[in-house]
């Protein structure tokens, strides 16, 4: 994928994982992307070649959960 498409791909989906967190975690929208972007999962996120970006928010979401609640996560494999 060319850098403007994966860029323009990074403004749709981050916006929706940040909307999520603050939902789940009763949290303004700042304090979401600032607690998402100093991630792990964000880190491979931004990284076109890792494919995060396939899976859907919600899976990024839970993602984020895990790493939050135990340091660490999983990349789910696609089925």
């Amino acid at each position: 994928m060319d850098e403007n498409k994966f860029s323009a791909l990074m403004g749709l989906i981050v916006p929706q994982i940040v909307s999520l967190i603050s939902s789940r975690y009763s949290c303004d929208e700042l304090t979401a992307s600032d607690e998402f972007y100093r991630s792990k999962v964000y880190a491979l996120l931004e990284q076109e070649d890792t494919k995060v970006w396939h899976f859907s928010p919600l899976t990024i979401l839970n993602m984020f959960d895990e790493e939050k609640k135990t340091g660490e996560f999983v990349i789910p494999e696609e089925g």
